[in-house]
């Protein structure tokens, strides 16, 4: 059978194959092996659109609906409901069926041949503290695998298919805790890497732990919007009766797969409340404008590309003059690192307590993947508990995909 290995990723999605002399990675979009987990659907037209096409068409003002951090669905309640879209009700089963089934189609286009198996990635845990809940997000990805005509498929844990690439570029044995901060969540792995290692068919005996948590880039830009963003739209003002504005529709405009939900006719009451009662009536002015002209996943990508920007520079500007003239929020790196601080906690928390139950108090490298996995107090906080190690930065975006191919390989032929 011809395999190849399926990183389905919260905000992005790749598809490895092993052939001799080529790039493992396929192209899926614009010569680029990357395809945004995004998908948006015409009202004028029926017509969808998908990855960077899909964010285009949105931010270019045409009517219709965007979806991304589709993944995120998976093993939540929302999974057996369903979204609107023109007029229709669309299972969300059915949404991330749409999706998969696209990236399966480019992924043999570039290929120039069918795929009949696959190893896809998931994280160490979809779902936290929940072993039913994380086995029934397996099943239903494994169900629209199956729906999209791959035969036989496997699963792999994100950052052993990250240490898989790593340890094809290594020439010797050593101890790698992975660490691959995603859009949606944050996994581990502490794994004994090396050229004879990589030979064996079982694995088994080289890891010693894996750990995850459901925390990742999306909850970043979660944070930054609600601490930085969502404050100049009235979260956090008064209403006349002295009581703070309602958070929830704020909540859902801050994360990705949640905005949508504040257009709904329910969050039409609410806003219409927040409207007559709030005090401060030019932020409810900007808000208002926001939900009218669905300007949500414009804000949530103007929020993301600051987050981008304060892991490289200590200060950025979130420009926001498109809801208003004039209107924009400046921050500096030591804000958003408050803001992340809840988060960046969790994270370092898991790693302390992966580490605690392996018995292992040093390792040789730290291997960072995952784009988020560039925020700088998160790498800080991480290597801290393992000052001696050295950190190694992967291809942020490509690693898993890479390594999932090897294990397709290694399973399949």
């Amino acid at each position: 059978m011809t395999a190849c290995g399926i990183d389905f990723g919260t905000s992005n999605s790749t598809v490895g194959w092993m052939r001799p002399g080529q790039d493992v990675l396929l192209t899926l979009e614009d010569g680029k092996p990357t395809l945004p987990s995004a998908i948006f659907f015409h009202d004028e037209d029926n017509e969808v659109s998908f990855g960077r096409a899909a964010i285009a068409d949105y931010v270019a003002g045409y009517d219709g609906r965007l979806m991304r951090s589709m993944k995120s669905l998976l093993g939540s309640s929302l999974m057996e409901g369903h979204t609107e879209v023109a007029g229709r009700a669309l299972p969300f089963k059915t949404l991330l069926t749409r999706f998969i089934g696209e990236l399966k189609a480019r992924a043999e286009h570039a290929a120039g041949c069918g795929f009949e198996a696959a190893v896809l990635g998931r994280p160490v845990f979809f779902v936290d503290d929940d072993p039913k809940a994380d086995q029934l997000a397996q099943d239903t990805l494994g169900e629209i695998a199956r729906a999209v005509g791959l035969r036989e498929i496997d699963f792999q844990y994100e950052p052993m298919a990250a240490a898989f690439d790593y340890e094809s570029q290594i020439e010797r044995e050593e101890l790698v805790l992975v660490i691959d901060i995603g859009g949606g969540t944050s996994d581990f792995s502490l794994i004994r890497l090396g050229p004879q290692r990589a030979l064996r068919d079982d694995r088994r005996d080289d890891i010693l732990a894996h750990g995850g948590v459901h925390i990742g880039g999306t909850d970043f830009d979660k944070q930054l919007s609600l601490a930085h963003v969502m404050p100049l739209f009235g979260l956090g003002g008064q209403l006349k009766t002295g009581k703070d504005v309602p958070s929830t529709q704020y909540t859902n405009l801050a994360c990705w797969h949640t905005i949508n939900q504040a257009y709904t006719r329910k969050a039409a009451e609410t806003f219409a409340f927040i409207q007559a009662q709030a005090l401060e009536r030019d932020k409810i002015g900007h808000l208002m404008k926001l939900i009218k002209n669905r300007e949500g996943h414009w804000v949530a990508i103007q929020v993301e590309q600051a987050k981008i920007a304060l892991s490289e520079a200590p200060a950025t500007c979130i420009d926001l003059s498109r809801i208003a003239p004039g209107l924009a929020a400046g921050i500096e790196r030591p804000a958003f690192d408050l803001a992340m601080d809840g988060l960046i906690e969790r994270i370092q928390a898991t790693v302390a307590k992966l580490l605690q139950q392996a018995g292992v108090s040093r390792v040789d490298t730290l291997f960072f993947t995952g784009g988020s996995s560039r925020v700088p107090c998160l790498r800080e906080r991480i290597s801290a508990l393992l000052p001696e190690a050295r950190s190694v930065e992967g291809d942020l975006f490509g690693s898993i995909g890479t390594g999932l191919a090897l294990d397709a390989r290694r399973k399949f032929g």
